[in-house]
This record gives C-alpha cells, sequence and structure tokens, in this order.
C-alpha cells in the first residue's frame, strides 16, 4: 500500500505526531487532492484542544478544515474535475473526515471548487471557512443588495474582513467595527472604520445612521457583540451572527420587529447535507477573486509540518496578523 506523511493527533492538547499513515484512494463521487497548503483557522485550535463540542473529531485523527491542491486521481461518478486541477475546499478534520494535516485526502467532490487563477495555493488555502461563513449570512440568510448599509462587527478578522468585501462586492454601503490599529486596513477596503474602543453602539448608530440603525447587521465576535449588534440594527433590519453563543435579551431585536439568523458553517462535514452548496459557493468566491473583489489577508510568515504547531500557537495568542497556512507538500 502507498504511504503519505501526515500529522496526527492522538489526544486532545497533544501533540502532534509527523508520520506515515496509508494514502487513501478515490471513492465514488471522491477526488484524491495532493494538498499544497492547508488552512489554519481558530476553530482548528480548538478541536485540537478538545474544546468545540459542535465539532467533534475522533482521535486518533489527522486535522486541519481547509485545503488547496491538485487533483491526483478523480474516482467513479466525478465529472466535474479532471486530474491536475487546482482546487480549494473546506473538506474536513471533523465529524472523522479526514483533514488537511497530510500530503494527500480523498475528498467529497462537492465540497470543491476550481481555484482562483489570481490567488496562490496558500491564498485560496485560507479561504474557504471564512469565505463560506461570511457568504452564507450576508446572501443565503440576508439577501444583501446594492444601497443597504451594513455593519460588520469585528470586520477585520478572518470571517469579517471576507464578509466586507463581500458586502462591496453587492454594492452595500459597509461600516466595520474593530480596534483602531486596523482602520487603515479597512479603509483601504472601502469600509468606513469604526473604533469599538472609543465609540459605543449607540454613538455610532446616531453618528452613521443619524440612530436609525443599519439595514444588516453582521456579528463573527459573539457575546456582548451580539447585544451591541440588537441595538445597531434598524427597524425590519436583519442580524446574523457566526457566534451565537451564550444568553442574550431578545428584547431590543424584537422591539424593532427584526430578524434575526444564525451561521453554522460545518453542517454539511457533519451531516451531509447541503454540501453541493459549498462548492457552488466556492466558485462564487473564484469569480469574486478573479474580478479584483475579494482577496484573503494572509499572514507573511511560513509554516510547514514540522512546525504546524507553531502556527497553532499564533492563533491561540492571537499574534497573527492576517490568516495563516500550512505549506504541507
Amino acid at each position: 500500500m502507498t504511504q503519505m506523511t501526515a500529522l496526527v493527533l492522538e489526544t486532545h492538547g497533544g501533540p502532534f505526531r509527523q508520520t506515515e499513515v496509508i494514502r487513501p484512494v478515490a471513492g465514488p463521487g471522491q477526488v484524491l487532492v495532493r494538498i499544497r497548503a492547508s488552512g489554519v483557522n481558530p476553530l482548528d485550535t480548538k478541536i485540537r484542544a478538545g474544546q468545540a463540542a459542535h465539532a467533534r473529531q475522533p482521535l486518533p485523527a489527522i486535522l486541519g478544515i481547509d485545503l488547496a491542491g491538485t487533483v491526483e486521481e478523480v474516482g467513479p461518478d466525478v465529472t466535474g474535475f479532471r486530474r491536475g486541477d487546482e482546487v480549494y475546499g473546506m473538506t474536513g478534520g471533523v465529524g472523522g473526515n479526514q483533514g488537511s494535516l497530510a500530503q494527500y485526502a480523498a475528498v467529497d467532490a462537492r465540497l470543491l471548487a476550481v481555484k482562483p487563477a489570481t490567488l496562490s495555493l496558500r491564498e485560496a488555502a485560507a479561504l474557504p471557512l471564512i469565505f463560506i461563513t461570511a457568504w452564507e449570512g450576508l446572501v443565503d440568510r440576508v439577501g444583501v443588495r446594492a444601497g443597504q448599509t451594513v455593519l460588520v462587527l469585528g470586520a477585520g478578522g478572518g470571517v469579517g474582513h471576507i464578509a466586507v468585501q463581500i458586502a462591496r462586492a453587492f454594492g452595500a454601503k459597509v461600516y466595520g467595527v474593530d480596534a483602531a490599529g486596523k482602520a487603515d486596513y479597512l479603509r483601504s477596503l472601502g469600509v468606513v472604520p469604526i473604533d469599538y474602543a472609543s465609540e459605543d453602539v449607540e454613538a455610532y448608530v446616531a453618528k452613521h445612521t443619524g440612530g436609525q440603525g443599519f439595514d444588516v447587521v453582521y456579528d463573527t465576535v459573539g457575546g456582548a457583540s451580539l447585544d451591541a449588534a440588537f441595538k445597531a440594527v434598524k427597524r425590519f433590519g436583519h442580524v446574523v451572527s457566526s457566534l451565537g453563543w451564550g444568553t442574550h435579551a431578545l428584547a431590543p431585536l424584537s422591539f424593532k420587529a427584526a430578524t434575526y439568523s444564525g451561521v453554522f458553517t460545518l453542517l454539511p462535514l457533519l451531516t451531509g447535507e447541503g454540501r453541493e452548496h459549498h462548492g457552488a459557493i466556492l466558485s462564487e468566491a473564484t469569480r469574486l477573486a478573479e474580478a479584483g473583489q475579494l482577496m484573503p489577508k494572509l499572514d507573511p510568515r511560513t509554516f510547514d509540518l514540522s512546525t504546524a504547531a507553531e502556527a497553532h500557537a499564533l492563533i491561540e495568542t492571537r499574534g497573527a496578523d492576517g490568516k495563516l497556512a500550512i505549506d504541507v507538500d
């Protein structure tokens, strides 16, 4: 049997072990991807630590949710890809699905899209989870459209910096709440920056909307940020959150006859339901990237399988300046 190099996690909170394992074979509906880069998300570090009850991965396991690479083999019943295609996707690392910290993965072809020609493999590997999360919130749940005012909380973060680019691509007027140090970057994306440390929600709603509130508010932070979203939305507006944890008073939302929607991006990986839609969403990411309307912010530091734990540590200590990607092969 042919083998490959992989990082295996044997205990939650433990070290990665680099070892040789059997290389998978593409089954019906699958393609075998030679992985070139593995994106690193905060969720990856939580899964590793055993702190993500909603995203369990039975151990021992190969982690890594996002990948970019080259199609090596095409399994039966797959017609959309061929050997040599550069692809990317959110394909594993949870629910018993092999992750991307390995040289190869046999993945459901429905989860993949052709990589944007304008992005490197590392940039493409940084996109799937954050782009799908942002798109499901703004497009699938809200139906964002030209002329709307969109407020993104945590606008300089992983999901946030993609959400503002999607909203801009649809013609919305976009405002972004984050630290003052991210203001210049947000301005470069065409976003009106709001410093959460110097302006509370009542102040920036009054300043930017005359007290009416925003048509759409996307909370990417959770906790008190979601409470702020309920205060910031206008009457009959729409709040969406990718981190709807905790206990929240719904009265500020209800008294405005506003709507709340949650996003749980992992469902297709965990249940198998809706996988075609994830591939379709990433095809939209390819379209936007190739049109010059989408670019992930990537930390310039590089990592490989031997230093993957260092990438995880940077995420855990919030030391990364943008997304991180691990060069696999």
